[in-house]
């Protein structure tokens, strides 16, 4: 009775052991994915801030052009 009572205690061991350690690493990889994640959107809105800007100093220049142009005539 003895051995048997041993087993199941060290089987449920086992088991909560591996259980929580799947729980653990699963979460230690959910982080990294949502870090890198974060990485990639911070590069993407820095691109579009520097899109942004770009196309207002486009509109001046055009405007500038627009300008030197109709002075011309």
């Amino acid at each position: 009775m003895n051995f048997e009572l041993l087993l199941s205690f060290l089987s449920i061991g086992g088991t909560l052991i591996g259980t929580f350690s799947g729980i653990v690493i699963s979460n230690k990889l959910t982080v990294y994915r949502i870090e890198q994640l974060e990485k990639k959107v911070e590069k993407h809105n820095n691109v579009i801030e520097r899109t942004y800007k770009l196309e207002g100093r486009m509109t001046e220049a055009e405007h500038d052009l627009r300008d030197m142009k109709g002075g011309d005539k």
